[in-house]
């Protein structure tokens, strides 16, 4: 019996790697790895407000799913660079996508939130 991939199913093995790709920081990893290999400092000063803690976090992450490649170079002082692997270049494209939509229906996705917030207040909620 061949495994089919159901996300929506709890056991489903690609929940934990869309769980990654689509965590706060991991999409903007992939996407800051979009233009070409950076190194650690490099991808933090990209990545707005992220900490040290959580880019290593996101980092291992996405390296663990075959989505980045971490390069260490043997020299002193040591130094990694990081890139996507072609695998990381695909799912990078469409969690781009992603962004560009939700970047281009910002204004509606606003009005419609503070719609929200004003009938709730009116409403003594």
């Amino acid at each position: 019996m061949e495994f089919v991939p159901d996300v929506l199913n709890e056991k489903c093995g690609s929940r934990s790697v869309l769980n990654h790709v689509t965590s706060r920081w991991g999409g903007l990893v992939l996407i800051a790895l979009m233009d070409g290999t950076l190194r650690f400092s490099a991808l933090r000063r990209r990545i707005g407000g992220v900490s040290e803690r959580m880019l290593t976090q996101s980092l291992r992450l996405l390296e663990e799913d075959g989505m980045i490649e971490r390069i260490a170079h043997q020299v002193v002082p040591p130094h990694v660079d990081y890139r996507l692997t072609p695998m990381g270049a695909e799912v990078a494209r469409i969690v781009l996508d992603l962004a560009q939509c939700i970047e281009a229906n910002l204004e509606g996705i606003t009005r419609f939130r503070n719609s929200r917030v004003e009938a709730r207040s009116g409403n003594g909620s």
